[in-house]
């Protein structure tokens, strides 16, 4: 007896073969096809319990025969596979109805448990594609390597959502982006997105930023004014740097998650909030959270759907893709019109790009300035790269940042802060800076020594070389928990 009948249509000979073979192994019926029109008569015949299409075929995209399947037989699953392996495939995917998506080359075992789960799950009968078709040259994230292949099909998950979601990443990578993405793509997008940087904001204005205050609330409120929560009502509130949040903004932000109401800054009456949170950060929250540095239980609630988005040195194949694109946005600022060679991609290739993807747009820009010739050749990319990696201190493999372990404290900061003065692009960053720097290191230090000593305030003191009471002004200004029984076993 067979598991069931799967229309396979695919425009090469090679792949129907193979995907035939490896359905009839696992005990299922197979009608394959070259063509979209066979696909779609026998649809209309009520032959098949699941279809597996390609979206390029010689008469008929299989995403634009989606709808129609969708529309004749709503409890059909169709997986789609394709070769074109971008993020507007996946999203258009999802957005009209696919059960799965899969680009090629894809691992057939995994295609071969989620077609068993498609045949053994009806179809919804109530699911309709979502209108709205966006448009190519909208799409906010570029490359086509397995690492992106990956990051695209959870983005397309997850566009049809309202999940909390948490991005991860090294700076640089494009975080903001893939939010961007996820709001412009999905059922938000015709309300408001708003970004707000946790690490650029003084420390005493975070509750007023995030909530909005009344007059009189504090010196120079003069006027009532609207919180990020208020002005992203309906839309989407992008947190970047989450985990440079203090603890009792923390407290704040965990609030408004669980109750869907918050109060703003010298307001008495809740406002109701009607947000979708995306986070993101460079840090490790999970350590952060051992740390006593961040909120556990807030995690959890941004934690809900996590996505990794990949440095520029686990995809360097994108990096062809990704050069192009920005050599047309150089043009399009107004900037000598450039070409690129072999030569000079494969030194790109050889880069360890500790910046990521906003390290290769700089450089392409200062490429293009620097360059004399319409053709970008191998001794001007290599040229630019030397005088590059002079500029910021080594390669990668001497970056700090990525080993900390092998530097001092001070390296550390110093790369920290060298990260920090470049993204702000010139301009000075807010008033404060100071106390902020010193609070990042104070509330990880306090919080370590503390677990150390198993929570004793007075040894915490005396190895600080600090005055208990200043110990305990700290661990309450500072947001730092208390940590008792956690430390190294009783000495």
């Amino acid at each position: 007896m067979t598991k069931g009948l799967i229309l396979l249509a695919d425009d090469d000979r090679s792949i129907r073969t193979v995907l035939t073979h490896a359905f009839m192994r696992a005990g299922y019926d197979v009608k394959a096809t070259g063509n979209a029109a066979t696909l779609w008569r026998w649809v209309k015949d009520g032959l098949g319990d699941l279809v597996v299409t390609d979206v390029v075929m010689p008469d008929e995209s299989g995403l634009d025969l989606l709808p129609r399947i969708r529309k004749a037989r709503p409890g059909l699953r169709v997986i789609v596979v394709s070769g074109q392996n971008t993020l507007m495939t996946a999203i258009r995917a999802t957005e009209r109805g696919a059960f799965e998506y899969f680009p090629k080359p894809f691992d057939m075992r995994e295609l071969l448990a989620v077609v068993e789960r498609a045949v053994a799950e009806p179809m919804p009968a109530s699911t309709d594609a979502r209108p709205h078709e966006p448009e190519e040259d909208r799409l906010p994230l570029k490359g086509r390597s397995p690492a992106m292949q990956e990051v695209y099909r959870m983005l397309a998950r997850l566009m049809g959502t309202d999940l909390t979601v948490l991005i991860s990443g090294e700076s640089g990578v494009g975080k903001e982006l893939a939010a961007r993405a996820l709001h412009d793509f999905g059922a938000r997008r015709h309300a408001p997105f708003v970004a707000i940087n946790m690490a650029a904001i003084p420390r005493e204005l975070i509750e007023s930023e995030l909530f909005g205050h009344e007059r009189g609330a504090f010196t120079g409120a003069s006027s009532r004014a609207a919180g990020r929560f208020e002005q992203a009502e309906g839309g989407t509130l992008f947190l970047d740097e989450i985990g440079d949040m203090p603890h009792d903004a923390q407290t704040r932000l965990l609030r408004v998650l669980q109750q869907g109401e918050y109060v703003p800054v010298g307001g008495a009456v809740p406002i109701k909030s009607n947000v979708r949170i995306i986070s993101a950060t460079h840090r490790d929250l999970r350590q952060a959270v051992r740390q006593g540095a961040f909120r556990e239980d807030l995690f959890y609630r941004l934690n809900v759907v996590p996505v990794r988005l990949p440095p520029l040195r686990e995809r360097k194949e994108d990096i062809p893709e990704l050069v192009a694109h920005f050599l047309i946005d150089a043009e399009k600022e107004g900037l000598p019109r450039r070409s690129i060679s072999e030569p000079a991609l494969a030194a790109l290739k050889e880069h360890s790009w500790p910046g990521n993807v906003r390290e290769l747009e700089n450089l392409v820009q200062r490429i293009v300035v620097m360059a004399s010739d319409e053709i970008i050749g191998e001794r001007a990319v290599r040229d630019i790269l030397a005088e590059h990696v002079g500029q910021s201190g080594g390669s990668a493999e001497a970056d700090p940042r990525l080993d900390p372990a092998a530097r001092s404290l001070d390296e550390l900061v110093d790369a920290y802060l060298s990260r920090y003065f470049a993204e702000l692009g010139g301009r000075l960053p807010p008033a404060g800076l100071y106390n902020r720097i010193l609070e990042q290191v104070e509330g990880p230090l306090i919080a370590h020594m503390l677990t150390a000593v198993d929570g004793n305030q007075v040894r915490a003191a005396e190895s600080l070389g600090i005055n208990r009471n200043t110990l305990r002004k700290k661990i309450r200004t500072l947001g730092v928990p208390m940590m008792r029984g956690i430390g190294r076993a009783a000495r």
